[in-house]
């Protein structure tokens, strides 16, 4: 489409994180699965239809945070050589699924995730050499997506009491992007959407253009936004804020009216790690021998039946169900479009913000869903632009001053979901760590050698407890045991750090073994929780008002 001719604008927001889990204390970890089922299902998968799509000249825009918990996950070598073993795993058991499946009503599924498996072997192998992060950052370089970073451990910033936190979340992420990318990041991806008034200094001071928030966030700004959702703010420091739209997040999201309810698709609480003989399955979990997901199933949703009642998966018919929906999809935002346009008098612009492991993962044909949209874009509309925040900014940089409110996209929409009964106890802990992470910071501002190692490591182990992924699991009981215990372990390691920096005696052995586990932001500079870098951020935002 030629710009300039489009009604209005669609942004499509991909939120992709994941906590840091890394164990190489032992052979396999049960929580590292998460890491490797989404490569499987969704990064590698959304890689792959950007390689499609460019090949077949489709331009496409889509904007994707990645996290530094992510990030690091990627690049990590011992989660790297722990994720090729389980994809080619896969790809063993597959050609054994082809034989057994023969002549079964499975035989095409398996076929199916045989050559879907050697698909990404040859991406993740072949084509960026092991690091998928080489393949994103191909994809920025070439104008098709952008790439936005978060808050450092994706920590939850209106519930930090100690604003040096807040600045240290953001310089954190925001040098780690720049070491990874090559370039400063443009944007940014509040954790949770969780807005606090006043916080966008530290954006601003960490050279952050624009941010992502929740509806109500605008809505309930002041003054009233003239154009809703449908085009950015200003904050008052200049920072700019884009907004969800409801509307085509229902037809996503929706667990009555939603697209991946749809009993065409595949089933995801089905999957052959419980399915199948556990003799055939034994060598395809972990070393322990429990029943777990291996991330292949052959079931689909069907309807509202038992689990022992899903009819056999049919990919060709889901993937045409991927493509209805795709059409249904763009021709809603059309009609969505066409009537802003003409009670707002001016173009337009839809915000469309999803978790990305929405996209292959809990929904398996999402990924198809993504391709189809662009190329439906590309070649059967001229109502619709796909841009990145970036691309808008520049097109549109005058936009209405006001100040958003507090929100998050939790639950009720501010902050229970993450200061509630079962997880409050945390925070005492989290607020008295950041205060003696800000004292030894400003006791000690210029330290070298074995001093300067154990300040960094207490800064990561403070970042990687400040995590909101812990009080959230603990509220929706998922993994809330595991949850516990690394915000436990997180805080008891950096108190032990805060005792032998306080009374100089650092434990070398104890510090080497830290380093090892907690890896994460090789290059993390503990000065950061400086008050005076804090207080030189917010210097610097209001100079700018």
């Amino acid at each position: 489409m030629k710009p300039g001719n489009e009604k209005g604008y669609l942004i499509l927001q991909l939120h992709a994180h994941l906590p840091f889990i890394r164990h190489p204390e032992y052979e396999d970890f049960l929580e590292e699965d998460w890491f490797f089922e989404a490569m499987v299902e969704t990064y590698l998968p959304l890689l792959n239809v950007f390689e499609r799509l460019t090949q077949d000249g489709v331009d496409f825009r889509i904007t994707m945070s990645l996290t530094p918990p992510l990030c690091a996950m990627m690049s990590d070598d011992l989660l790297k050589g722990r994720f090729s073993r389980y994809l080619h795993q896969r790809i063993e058991l597959m050609e054994k699924e082809i034989v057994r499946t023969e002549h079964t009503p499975f035989a095409g599924v398996a076929r199916m995730y045989e050559g879907k498996f050697n698909r990404l072997r040859e991406l993740f192998e072949d084509y960026y050499h092991g690091n998928i992060l080489e393949g994103f950052k191909k994809f920025q370089d070439m104008g098709k997506l952008e790439i936005i970073t978060c808050c450092a451990t994706h920590g939850f910033l209106p519930l930090q009491v100690n604003k040096e936190s807040v600045n240290a979340q953001i310089k954190i992420a925001a040098d780690d992007y720049a070491r990874r990318f090559g370039r400063n990041p443009r944007g940014l991806w509040l954790a949770e959407c969780a807005y606090n008034p006043g916080d966008d200094v530290y954006l601003k001071a960490a050279g952050i253009r624009y941010f992502f928030m929740e509806t109500h966030g605008i809505l309930y700004g002041a003054p009233r936004p003239r154009y809703g959702v449908y085009a950015p703010v200003y904050c008052p420091t200049g920072v700019a804020a884009f907004s969800r739209d409801m509307e085509s997040a229902q037809q996503v999201w929706s667990a009555e009216m939603g697209y991946p309810g749809d009993a065409r698709y595949r089933e995801f609480y089905r999957d052959l790690g419980y399915d199948l003989e556990y003799e055939y399955i034994k060598p395809y979990l972990h070393s322990d021998g429990v029943r777990r997901n291996i991330a292949v199933k052959y079931h689909k949703i069907t309807g509202k039946v038992p689990l022992n009642a899903k009819e056999p998966y049919n990919p060709a018919e889901a993937r045409d169900t991927a493509a209805s929906h795709a059409g249904n999809f763009m021709f809603n935002r059309e009609r969505q479009i066409e009537h802003l346009h003409g009670l707002l008098k001016k173009k337009p612009m839809i915000v469309s913000m999803y978790d990305a492991e929405l996209f292959g993962h809990w929904w398996y044909e999402g990924v198809d869903f993504i391709e189809f949209l662009f190329r439906k874009m590309h070649y059967d509309q001229d109502i619709i632009r796909p841009v990145t925040p970036s691309e808008y900014l520049a097109e549109n940089p005058d936009n209405q001053i006001i100040q958003p409110s507090m929100s998050s996209w939790g639950d009720k929409g501010y902050n229970e979901v993450w200061l509630n009964g079962a997880n409050d106890w945390l925070y005492r802990h989290l607020h008295k760590a950041a205060q003696r992470m800000i004292e030894m910071a400003n006791r000690h501002p210029d330290a070298g050698g074995q001093l300067k190692r154990a300040l960094n490591q207490a800064a990561r182990e403070l970042v990687l407890a400040q995590s909101s992924d812990w009080a959230f699991l603990i509220t929706v009981g998922t993994a809330g045991t595991y949850s516990t215990k690394r915000t436990k372990e997180h805080i008891q390691r950096f108190m032990a750090l805060y005792d032998q920096v306080m009374s100089g005696s650092i434990n070398e052995d104890y510090l080497r073994d830290l380093e090892w586990r907690d890896n994460i932001f090789p290059q993390i500079d503990y000065r950061v929780y400086r008050s005076e870098h804090a207080e030189a951020a917010r210097n610097a935002a209001g100079a700018g008002l």
